[in-house]
């Protein structure tokens, strides 16, 4: 089975899941009475949803083309706000923006080449700081560079790399955000699961997990496309994407990455279980 037909078949599958949870959440937002105390969160987080899952279905419609445009996409937004978060110069901004466009474009036209790209541009993250003759913060711009590169331009070319299996990890992940909120109302109140994973999000707990497994794992299923390497990437993503972003915007000394998307903050807020349960996926294909 060519990777163009499996991407087909997994998409008729995805198209009818993604539409009903959309259209039975839209159904659960609208009829929330007025004393919910999440309700306006939730309806935006809710149109936010109904914008991103189209785009993020129709980009693998788009075959290969579309994967890179998704990835490039996402690429540059997420650079920009990881680089105010890590307060980072115009240098290592350009560095990581040139990453988010040339590595998801390697992957889609030459993957042979991407580990030597890959190679230079770990040293092009240390240029800023050694040109500057930054002897103060040179070492701390470099490694949060190298960081920013591993954790988003090269995690995105999974969109590229994995085909299928990108598609079935990144509507995996979504279903386990939502899985995890809800185990987390329902079972995280009181005992053994209501304790944090760590204190970098205190609203995380082990009732999350739970909920995040079931979720992610009920969703590969239904796609047809579980596996114990997805399952495990898809839940990694789910439980470690938002401890790695707070700890971050913790050191940043604030809330969220952005504040342009209803609902989320900015774009790092939504797609960080994405970003790691990609870079595992690409472990577990490896």
């Amino acid at each position: 089975m060519t990777a163009a037909l499996a991407t087909t078949e997994l998409l008729a599958r995805a198209v009818p899941v993604v539409g009903g949870a959309l259209g039975l959440g839209g159904v659960a937002v609208a009829t929330l009475p007025a004393r919910v105390r999440l309700r306006a969160e939730l309806r935006r987080r809710w149109r936010t949803w109904a914008l991103a899952a189209p785009l993020f279905l129709g980009a693998f419609l788009a075959g290969p083309p579309g994967a890179f445009g998704l990835a490039a996409g996402l690429g540059v937004v997420a650079v920009a706000e990881y680089a105010r978060l890590a307060g980072l110069g115009r240098g290592e901004w350009a560095v990581l923006t040139g990453a988010a466009l040339l590595l998801p474009l390697l992957a889609w036209r030459a993957p042979e080449r991407l580990g030597l790209q890959a190679a230079l541009l770990l040293l092009a993250a240390a240029l800023p700081a050694l040109l500057g003759g930054d002897a103060e913060r040179g070492f701390t711009r470099a490694g949060r560079t190298v960081f920013g590169l591993l954790w988003i331009p090269v995690a995105l070319c999974g969109l590229v790399l994995l085909g299928p299996a990108a598609l079935a990890v990144g509507v995996a992940v979504s279903f386990g955000d939502v899985g995890a909120w809800c185990g987390g109302t329902a079972l995280g109140r009181r005992g053994r699961l209501a304790r944090p994973l760590s204190p970098l999000s205190p609203a995380k707990t082990w009732a999350g997990v739970v909920g995040a497994a079931a979720a992610t794992g009920a969703v590969l299923a239904a796609l047809g496309a579980w596996s114990p390497g997805l399952w495990a990437a898809a839940l990694g993503g789910c439980v470690f994407g938002d401890l790695l972003e707070s700890m971050v915007k913790r050191e940043a000394g604030v809330k969220d990455a952005g504040s342009w998307l209803p609902g989320f903050g900015g774009l790092l807020d939504r797609i960080d279980s994405l970003l790691v349960a990609l870079a595992l996926a690409l472990v577990v294909a490896a």
